[in-house]
């Protein structure tokens, strides 16, 4: 099983962001935060690297009743979503998949949860 899905757009960066975090939004998640991995870099430790963006999406009420189940879930949240860019006007999207990442935890209330959250967002990632 991969841990991740991916599509790639074609779209400059900056375009690209705003087109996920709409295509997030239409299946109910907000984006929480965003990290330009490249700037951070950069400022951190003086090294050049590709635009690579983390976007971190969260659906709440999937977050809810995830952190009803498992109080310590909130190490796996939000969703990470990333944005990498493979050529000019060429981006990459990969959202992790979260039935993959909660392999993991040893409780089956999260499977049904897990799988509605992995549906959602590889439905945004499709149909970008």
């Amino acid at each position: 099983m991969s841990y991740h899905f991916t599509k790639t757009i074609d779209l400059p960066m900056d375009k690209a962001i705003e087109h996920v975090t709409a295509a997030l939004a239409a299946k109910g998640f907000g984006v929480l935060t965003t990290i330009d991995v490249s700037a951070t870099l950069k400022k951190k430790l003086d090294v050049d690297f590709r635009p690579y963006v983390i976007l971190g999406a969260c659906n709440p009420g999937f977050a809810y009743k995830a952190l009803q189940a498992e109080d310590k879930i909130g190490t796996m949240l939000p969703c990470n979503v990333i944005l990498q860019e493979t050529g000019k006007g060429r981006v990459e999207v990969s959202a992790v998949d979260p039935i993959a990442s909660m392999q993991g935890v040893d409780n089956p209330g999260l499977a049904p949860i897990a799988g509605e959250v992995r549906q959602l967002l590889k439905q945004a990632v499709d149909g970008l």
